[in-house]
């Protein structure tokens, strides 16, 4: 770790911000027409749970910061193989998601170019941002964060842009006009919406995460996680509301730039310009911070054995570089398998929808250890009282997974299951015995007296 430059507690608070706002807003008003306005009370309870999440994410930055974040935690909590588990499926989650971040940009750099609509120019051009801010990376993660505090600026533009002015374009006729348009009854498109909304916040425990390269990581990493939730979840509230009266339903479905479409529709071209310039920068610039957030979950595991030995090899600067450029691979092949859906939105959907899944079991791990975190350094009163905190918290988490795809659901479960069969190549006490039967009988191992 020596010589690496550490990121500050203003850095961190941007890096959980923009991961959040970079690469889960500038789709979602497209994603949650198709379900209707009723998806307002899906982000209302999304809000309340991801400042649950924060909260435990919060207390285990500061009662026990670990390189990692949910990995860690469920390594030391709950041993080895939920460890590797945690690892695998918060790995898989993480740069299978990624892909959507440069979607969401292209989406809007569309906007200038329209060709960029079509399925095989769209596929090169996120490509081109997978692997140039892939390479970001290899400089070091203070770059990287240098570069996210000013795109995740440029990202406020139009979220807080539309969330603050859209109010004088807003049609209240058009707002009530497709309340439930899912088909479905109002607790099940709420439930959908949750489970949609989520892919918006999903990046809360991004500072618990990069904790290894956070400077004072015991106070930072929790301010980081609660401002950065707090930002986020007023700017997601204000302009989904707001942009769902300023575009009738029918358009805002079909739309790969939906808050460059509101601008437009309320000031003309030039508004819609400025905001899609806006929001590709944003969310172009969120790529990175997740690409370093994926990378350090993998080195945390392979420090552990818990993951190919690959992912931990660093350069002079401490940046897994082997790392970062197979994630960079894996993200071209999901690219390339997913580029014949016809708009972005409808890419970006499938994307969030298998990564939200995904991620819901980390989370779900890391609630559980921080109840016994808290039970280490509380009183039995104050333990009893986090218990209920972390209970309401799981069953969100739950909920959450309830109102996703079904299919998606089924896959999810499969996955967790397959992975099992891999976990005999990184378990220690496998190691041990074949150490045991490769050595001959009476014959010193290295390191006996």
């Amino acid at each position: 770790m020596a010589g690496q430059k550490k990121i500050g507690v203003v850095g961190a608070t941007f890096l959980v911000a923009g991961n959040m706002m970079g690469s889960g807003v500038f789709l979602l008003p497209s994603s949650l027409a198709k379900i209707g306005t009723a998806s307002i009370w899906g982000w209302l309870v999304t809000t309340a749970g991801a400042l649950l999440l924060a909260f435990v994410f919060a207390k285990l930055g500061k009662l026990a910061p670990k390189a990692g974040g949910p990995y860690a935690y469920a390594r030391d909590w709950f041993g080895p193989y939920m460890g590797f588990q945690t690892n695998t499926i918060y790995w898989f989650a993480n740069w299978i998601g990624n892909v959507a971040i440069p979607i969401a940009a292209v989406g809007y750099f569309s906007y200038f170019f329209p060709i960029l609509s079509d399925p095989l120019p769209r596929c090169i051009a996120v490509l081109l941002l997978v692997w140039a801010l892939s390479m970001a990376n290899v400089v070091g993660p203070a770059f990287v964060s240098r570069v996210q505090t000013v795109t995740t600026s440029f990202a406020l533009v139009p979220i807080l842009g539309i969330a603050i002015f859209g109010w004088f374009f807003f049609d209240p006729a058009i707002f009530k006009g497709a309340y439930n348009v899912s088909g479905q009854s109002n607790f099940s498109a709420v439930s959908s919406a949750a489970a949609l909304t989520l892919w918006a916040f999903i990046g809360v425990e991004s500072a618990s995460v990069t904790a290894g390269v956070v400077e004072n990581p015991e106070k930072n990493v929790a301010r980081a996680t609660l401002a950065g939730v707090f930002l986020a979840a007023i700017a997601y509230i204000a302009s989904s509301s707001v942009i769902m009266g300023m575009v009738p339903n029918a358009q805002l479905q079909v739309s790969d730039a939906p808050f460059a479409l509101a601008a437009a529709n309320a000031v003309g071209g030039w508004g819609g310009a400025l905001v899609s310039l806006c929001a590709f920068l944003g969310a172009a610039g969120s790529l990175g911070g997740w690409i370093l957030l994926t990378a350090q979950s993998a080195k945390a595991a392979a420090d552990d054995g818990l993951f190919p030995g690959v992912f931990s090899r660093t350069n002079k600067d401490d940046v897994p570089v082997k790392g970062v450029v197979i994630v960079a691979v894996l993200m071209t092949l999901a690219v390339l398998i997913t580029a014949t859906s016809k708009t972005a939105s409808a890419q970006f959907d499938v994307i969030t929808s298998a990564a939200v899944v995904l991620t819901l079991l980390p989370y779900i791990y890391s609630c559980v250890a921080c109840y016994f975190v808290v039970e280490r350094s509380h009183t039995l009163v104050h333990t009893g009282a986090f218990w209920v905190l972390t209970s309401i918290t799981v069953v969100y988490c739950l909920w959450a997974i309830f109102g996703s795809s079904g299919p998606i659901v089924q896959y999810a479960f499969l996955f967790v299951l397959f992975i099992t069969v891999f976990y005999p190549f990184f378990s220690d006490e496998r190691r041990k015995q074949r150490l045991a039967r490769l050595t001959p009988a009476g014959t010193p191992t290295a390191g006996s007296n």
